[in-house]
């Protein structure tokens, strides 16, 4: 650890590790990251023991004065490193972590793979899976298929299972793309009804049309999601969850978006007005400034050589989040919606602004519909929350709302063909 630390070493970080590198079992058509084992040639893409207690004791030397720690682990598919893997890594947490410090171990994983031995070990260090599926069986196959070209749900569904029988927690990471885009309620009610998940995170596609795979060019591929549909996707899950699962159920962006609204952080990074926060580690050690871009040009350093504190106090890196904000054209400066917005991930700013500028993000015309859309609930729930009330109330001013009289979401309709009874 660098003594003194760094002045521009952020006080906290988050590290989205990956042992595997970019190999994974399955083959998603839309997966950005399967494209990245050009990078390492040749590789076997494991994480050797010795960079796995590299990286363990570093993050907790840069977190020493922190009361809480995430280990974060994605791929590629994390799995396939087995389950001693694992078992060394939480070993190696109880050596580094500080007494009283919260650990909180996570994984994002397409639980084909999972079984009774993975999930005890799941269970017993409380670890969040994240399981990235798409929705019923007739959407969620239409992308994310195996090596062969089938379809993968009922291995999701059976990992899912094991999940249930040993009582872990998870969320379910959801894509949003041509597939499904156009149903928001049949894939929200299968999640909530069917799989019983009380934690969604809706992910946008948007995938570069290119050779490369690297975020270069102004072209999307057509499984990408079309921007007004994913704006109308995301109100008509909003539209339902306001009405009946506010407290109950908890979506990623709208929790985000609901801290927009009282005017703190939101901990959506795409949403912050800076990023540079949230890095990329590769199985050999490499850090990259993003999980998004994972590139050459954005490679800070390896770990063996520089510790990452250092790393992301880096000149480079400060630069690359400073640019989030630096960078919106004036079109976004002067947007209603900036606050909840802030133009979103770069990764999607690849657009031309309406008077030709560049940096407009793709998505923007679908934001700014679902913003505008819920402006005055979340008003509503963010102001029962300063008068140290529940924002789940909104759902009984919404349920006594007069059928014939105006919504009180301020759509202007009636109540009873709006948010009302």
């Amino acid at each position: 650890m660098p003594d003194p630390r760094p002045l521009s070493a952020p006080e906290s970080f988050h590290v989205l590790a990956k042992p595997t590198g970019p190999i994974c079992n399955l083959d998603c058509e839309y997966c950005f990251f399967l494209s990245k084992e050009s990078l390492y040639p040749g590789d076997r893409f494991r994480m050797a023991d010795d960079l796995l207690e590299t990286y363990v004791r570093q993050l907790f030397e840069a977190h020493a004065t922190a009361s809480e720690v995430t280990i974060a682990w994605q791929g590629g598919e994390p799995t396939l490193m087995g389950v001693d893997f694992f078992r060394r890594a939480v070993g190696l947490t109880a050596r580094y972590a500080r007494a009283g410090q919260v650990v909180h171990h996570t994984i994002q994983t397409n639980a084909t793979l999972l079984t009774d031995e993975w999930c005890e070990l799941l269970a017993e260090h409380h670890f969040l899976v994240g399981i990235s599926i798409d929705g019923p069986p007739s959407v969620h196959d239409r992308y994310r298929v195996d090596k062969r070209g089938n379809p993968t749900s009922d291995r999701v569904l059976r990992g899912l299972g094991f999940l249930g029988k040993h009582g872990v927690d998870f969320n379910i990471l959801c894509t949003v793309n041509a597939a499904n885009q156009d149903q928001p309620l049949e894939v929200y009610r299968y999640f909530r009804d069917i799989l019983n998940a009380r934690y969604i995170q809706f992910i946008p596609i948007v995938e570069r049309d290119n050779e490369s795979g690297f975020q270069e060019g102004d072209r999307v591929t057509d499984r990408s999601v079309d921007p007004g549909a994913w704006g109308q996707f995301m109100i008509d899950v909003f539209d339902e969850w306001v009405r009946l699962d506010v407290g109950t159920v908890f979506v990623t962006q709208f929790d985000a978006a609901l801290a927009s609204w009282l005017g703190i952080q939101p901990a959506l990074c795409i949403f912050g007005e800076t990023c540079g926060n949230a890095v990329a580690l590769e199985h050999n050690g490499d850090l990259y400034s993003c999980d998004h871009f994972v590139e050459p040009d954005y490679l800070l350093g390896n770990i063996r050589q520089s510790h990452m504190v250092e790393l992301l106090a880096s000149p480079k890196q400060r630069a690359f989040g400073d640019a989030k904000r630096d960078g919106l054209p004036e079109f976004c400066m002067i947007c209603e919606v900036r606050f909840a917005c802030n133009g979103e991930c770069p990764k999607n700013r690849f657009t031309l602004t309406p008077s030709g500028d560049p940096g407009l993000n793709y998505l923007c015309a679908g934001y700014k519909k679902f913003f505008t859309h819920i402006d005055v609930l979340m008003a509503m729930m963010a102001g029962l929350l300063r008068q140290g009330r529940y924002a789940d109330e909104v759902k009984g001013v919404l349920a006594r709302a007069a059928r014939n009289e105006p919504c009180p979401c301020g759509s202007g309709r009636k109540a009873k063909i709006c948010h009302g009874p």
